[in-house]
């Protein structure tokens, strides 16, 4: 049986949104990514399922809670149906596609066929016609956990006469709408309510087969229970001793409900408002389905037994279904966004608390009093969908007290949120690199903060579940918390790489420059190490309380690791140190130099692992390694062309940043990879 994820109501802001947002948000009950084939992200497939699901969420005019709509040409044309529940009134069915179409894509980020269900509405793409073609998996039942206390044979006849009835009449509906639901007297007094519901494209025959195949599962799933349901991509029932439908829409006579069974079994469209015409084409669209439907049948059955073929000959590996459980768990931090556009007082300046790459960063505040931090993607931003997946799918499984906490995220029409806890003293470069500020950071709490930058290395390299490279360390990644703990943040560059991999290569390079190690700026090859060096880099601006890119009399990076060099091999170490902090552990402040010193060496092999950085951190008793010359060291007073290469990339960016009046720590604006779990 399928596990069913857990409902989110967070926090509703108001009654009546409370209500609304209730009836709209329903949690994912179930969703499938298929193996049938892949997509690249720049692929023509990709850009058609794009259109079609745009097309699919967008359109306003369908108010009978049907859509289906396919774009492109073979091979890479793309089908897409979605159905909303009998009972749903147009705005939900709309919100509840939107939240599918959104959702999908980021559960099944390059699967060509896939399939998610709410308990509001279903939809699915696929790369093969899918329309009037009925289809019974990929399918999940679900039972109510009490059990039918008496005289069960009586419950179960009343249940198969009431389903009778309703799957007659939900395969009678038109072309518009196939669904029925009411209710019957069970023993005991008890009130049974169920509802069936055929996807509006199939035939009578058709529809009304998928219901009774459907219902012949219910001794497997909920034989002896006052509840359950069958859903299958292309007909769904459920029953219980409670109503959990919309009993006045069911009964209204609008439009969006289906008509009573007429005395013979027919395709015509429900009563409604539309002209005559109307109803003659749809008539005649219906008959098509019921010749082709013999043809399309015979295909579904050798579909289906290939299909199952192919399920018993490879069955499903354990990894596979334990990211499927993965990403169950992320589905339940997604939070409405009227939730958080009440929470940031609509987005407003007063909680602003800074820009970067990704957009604005804002202070909020929800009815429980908790406060957060919401990150909002810009339309305009560097950054974009790709580093929003890397975060959700990695950040929402790390619990570690020096990386910064993923409370939710926000998928709703062209916005793109990631919920924080709030870190209430900023980032680590708005004190290191201010004159007034810095003096709150004396050496015991910079070293603190060096211990703790190195401890969430450690974590994300050796000792969580996945082994994950950063990317992107720097300064204005490190959150302050009250007691002046680091945690790591931005996790959109991020990579994730197997327990027993130790490097692997991009022609795509990431990060921010004067961060990034030599092999991965010229080579596109990373690894851990590339992580060692950016702490490194990060270690002698702590020490030193200048940037890397203002460091010495030119602005390069180079001159940052050219001048600690120079410095430790005159044994005048002191020039490097912030005058602050002149009167602080000398021993400990030259350790900490020769720790940076040997994190940033242009030998990858020479470079520690951040495991024998923390143990060095923690223990004075080891001696340590003599340092070779760092990267990117010049050695004939030229810079070499990768510096030039930055310098006007660099002055390059500021310019246009300038001419956008963006805000941004330091220049981000490189190429962009995309997260590959294995």
């Amino acid at each position: 049986m399928a596990m069913v994820s857990s409902r989110l109501v967070f926090l509703f802001f108001s009654i009546c949104t409370l209500i609304s947002q209730a009836f709209a948000q329903k949690g994912v009950l179930y969703h499938n990514c298929s193996d049938n084939g892949n997509y690249t992200s720049n692929s023509t497939y990709k850009a058609n399922l794009n259109r079609v699901l745009y097309s699919l969420s967008s359109n306003t005019e369908i108010d009978y809670g049907f859509y289906n709509f396919s774009y492109g040409k073979s091979p890479d044309q793309v089908y897409s149906l979605g159905l909303c529940r009998g009972d749903v009134n147009p705005d939900i069915c709309h919100s509840c596609i939107n939240n599918a179409r959104n959702l999908l894509t980021l559960l099944c980020p390059n699967q060509k066929e896939a399939i998610i269900w709410y308990d509001y509405c279903m939809l699915r793409y696929s790369f093969r016609n899918i329309f009037g073609i009925e289809e019974d998996s990929p399918a999940f039942s679900a039972a109510n956990a009490n059990n039918v206390s008496a005289n069960y044979d009586q419950f179960r006849q009343d249940l198969t006469t009431l389903l009778d009835s309703q799957i007659r009449q939900a395969a009678a509906g038109g072309s518009l709408r196939k669904f029925a639901a009411g209710n019957t007297t069970a023993p005991n007094l008890q009130t049974l309510y169920s509802l069936v519901q055929c996807t509006p494209d199939l035939s009578v025959q058709v529809c009304s087969d998928c219901l009774n195949g459907a219902r012949k599962l219910i001794p497997d799933c909920c034989d002896g229970r006052q509840g359950g349901r069958v859903v299958r991509p292309s007909c769904n029932f459920r029953f219980e001793v409670f109503s959990f439908y919309n009993a006045t829409a069911v009964q209204s006579p609008s439009p969006s409900l289906s008509p009573p069974p007429p005395p013979v079994p027919s395709v015509s469209p429900p009563a409604s408002n539309n002209t005559p015409a109307a109803k003659g084409k749809e008539s005649n669209k219906s008959r098509t389905v019921i010749i082709v439907v013999p043809i399309i049948s015979f295909v579904v059955l050798i579909i289906i037994s290939f299909c199952i073929y192919l399920r018993v000959r490879k069955p499903r590996e354990k990894p596979q279904s334990e990211s499927v459980d993965e990403i169950r768990s992320v589905e339940s931090l997604q939070l409405g966004f009227g939730t958080i556009k009440v929470a940031t007082d609509d987005f407003s300046d007063a909680n602003k608390l800074g820009q970067g790459g990704f957009g604005v960063v804002y202070k909020a505040k929800l009815s429980n009093g908790q406060v957060i931090a919401v990150k909002r993607l810009s339309n305009n931003s560097s950054q974009g969908d790709l580093e929003f997946k890397n975060e959700v799918l990695l950040v929402a499984k790390l619990q570690h007290r020096n990386l910064v906490r993923l409370l939710g995220f926000c998928l709703e029409g062209i916005e793109r949120l990631l919920i924080y806890e709030f870190v209430p003293n900023g980032s680590l470069d708005n004190f290191i690199f201010d004159p007034i500020k810095c003096v709150q950071l004396d050496w015991a709490r910079r070293y603190k903060i060096i211990g703790g930058i190195a401890r969430g290395l450690l974590y994300l390299h050796e000792d969580s579940r996945l082994r994950i490279i950063h990317r992107d360390l720097k300064a204005s990644n490190i959150l302050l918390d009250f007691e002046m703990n680091p945690k790591i943040s931005d996790f959109g560059m991020a990579r994730l790489f197997e327990l027993d991999q130790s490097e692997s290569n991009t022609s795509r390079i990431v990060g921010t420059y004067g961060y990034m190690p030599p092999e991965y700026a010229m080579h596109g090859q990373f690894s851990v190490k590339s992580d060692v060096f950016s702490f490194g880099v990060l270690v002698l601006e702590i020490i030193s309380g200048r940037k890397n890119s203002s460091f010495g009399n030119e602005e390069n990076i180079e001159n940052l690791l050219s001048y600690a060099w120079k410095n430790w091999k005159q044994g005048i170490v002191s020039n490097l140190v912030d005058p602050m902090l002149k009167a602080s552990s000398t021993t400990e402040i030259m350790r900490c130099i020769q720790i940076g010193l040997l994190c940033v060496q242009e030998n990858v092999a020479h470079r520690p692992t951040m495991a024998s950085v923390v143990l060095v951190l923690n223990s004075y008793s080891i001696t340590l390694p003599i340092p070779s010359e760092p990267a990117f060291l010049m050695n004939s007073g030229t810079k070499s062309n990768i510096c030039l290469q930055w310098e006007h990339d660099s002055r390059l960016a500021e310019s246009n940043q300038s001419k956008s009046n963006s805000v941004q720590a330091s220049i981000n604006e490189v190429s962009i990879t995309e997260l590959s779990p294995r």
